[in-house]
This record gives structure tokens, C-alpha cells and sequence, in this order.
């Protein structure tokens, strides 16, 4: 008897769409997870979608019991196909120590999906602030996000207490990833080879085990270069950049 598939959702979030560095990294995650278990995989890119802004009414907490009232964008099909997930990962750039605007607009109207609010504590507890209104026991939720900062301590720390309030500490797996766009500009053979073995595994082990430790998500979000290293090539990028060249 064939295994019953997992339906995995990937939202690109970056406003580059299919040319984001990021979704390199994400591709070799998704492909863990296809050898590791039977999957259908789509593709959403927000930017190609047509998305408006939450008014704020909260009608989705009081009249509608988790329904949004806007009824004439596309977030009301993508919202099906989420819930419809085993793996929902959401992939994107850090732009300015968050998400793209894009995304954050995106996300704003995913805010039917979180329980009414109720007057709880806003303090991290480890639990989701307002709990969530549609649990599917054994999804997984995975945010994917590189950065060109010389190391992830610090520059994610705004996008973490995001997720943390969201989702609740330990309830999501962050696979946060420095200086890749430089590292793909230079890394050849068998080194790049290793690289990509650490998001296929990280892939696979999801998948298989329903998360990712945190002894590989560490080592996922080890920098490639040098901090020494990592300021030459800037400079050199940058130099590049300033004279208009590629």
C-alpha cells in the first residue's frame, strides 16, 4: 500500500520571485524532503498574487469566527491550500531586519488563523500569544531566510520574537543563513557540494522526524567565511557595484 503523500506549500516571499537567492537554499530543503517521503510540492510566489491590506476591522475574531472579509483577492484560495498542508515553509530575503513588505502584508492577512484575542499576557511563554485556530496535529511550519550580514546573531532578532509570538517558541523551525549570495558567487566542487548536503539532510530529517534540531540549524546558519574574509569581498562587491559593474 502506497503511503499517502504529503502535501508541502512553499510562499516565496521575496519581491525578486523566482530569481531570490534565498529560494536556492529553499529548492535544496524541499529536495530533502521529496527523498525522504512521497510529497506534492507548489509553489506560491506572493508577489505574483493579488493581496490587499488587512483593514484592521478584526471581524475575523468577532462576526466571522476566522473568516476574513475580504472576499476579492487571492488570499482566501492561498489560505485553503495552507491549511490543506502537512509543511508550510515560508522563504525569503531579510530585508531591513524583518520580512519583505510583501510578505508582511501577506502575513498580516493570515491573522484569521490565530485564535480571538482574549486579553492574554503579551509575554513569551513559549506558547502561540493567541493559540491557533486551525491545528492540524503533525504539520510543520519551516521559515527560510538568508541574510548578507556577516553572522544571523542579532540580525534576526526581531523576526524571531515575530514567529515566537505567532507560532510559540520551539513551534517552527528557522533556518536562518548568512552570506550565501557571496558563497554562491564563489563556492565550486566539492565544497559547495557539502553545503547543499546540509539543507538536503535538514530536508529529509523534517520530513522524516516532524523537525529539525537545533544542533542543525546551528551549524545551517554557520558562516561560510571568515568575518576578515567576508569584509574583502564586500568591499570588492560594493567597489563593483559603485562603478556599475556585475
Amino acid at each position: 500500500m502506497e503511503s499517502e503523500k504529503k502535501k508541502v506549500i512553499v510562499i516565496n516571499g521575496s519581491p525578486r520571485r523566482a530569481e531570490s537567492v534565498t529560494l536556492v537554499a529553499t529548492d535544496w530543503f524541499v529536495k530533502g524532503i521529496e527523498e525522504a517521503a512521497p510529497c506534492d510540492v507548489e509553489f506560491v510566489t506572493v508577489s505574483d498574487l493579488n493581496v490587499k491590506p488587512c483593514m484592521g476591522c478584526l471581524s475575523c475574531w468577532a462576526r466571522t469566527e476566522g473568516e476574513c472579509v475580504i472576499k476579492d483577492d487571492d488570499i482566501i484560495h492561498v489560505k485553503k491550500k495552507i491549511l490543506d498542508s502537512d509543511i508550510v515553509i515560508v522563504s525569503y530575503p531579510l530585508y531591513f531586519f524583518g520580512m519583505p513588505g510583501t510578505m508582511k502584508v501577506f502575513t498580516d492577512r493570515m491573522l484569521s488563523l490565530m485564535q480571538t484575542y482574549a486579553g492574554q499576557p503579551a509575554s513569551l511563554t513559549g506558547e502561540s500569544l493567541h493559540g491557533i485556530r486551525y491545528p492540524k496535529p503533525g504539520r510543520s511550519f519551516v521559515v527560510i531566510s538568508t541574510c548578507a550580514y556577516t553572522e544571523v546573531k542579532g540580525a534576526y532578532d526581531a523576526l524571531k520574537c515575530q514567529y515566537d509570538c505567532i507560532c510559540g517558541r520551539g513551534n517552527y523551525t528557522a533556518v536562518l543563513v548568512p552570506q550565501l549570495k557571496m558563497f554562491l558567487a564563489s563556492a565550486k566542487g566539492e565544497r559547495l557540494e557539502k553545503y547543499v548536503k546540509r539543507f538536503e539532510d535538514a530536508g529529509r530529517i523534517l520530513a522524516l522526524e516532524g523537525k529539525v534540531s537545533d544542533e542543525i540549524l546551528k551549524e545551517l546558519s554557520q558562516s561560510p567565511f571568515t568575518e576578515r574574509t567576508y569584509k574583502y569581498l564586500l568591499k570588492e562587491y560594493w567597489d563593483r557595484q559603485r562603478k556599475g559593474e556585475s
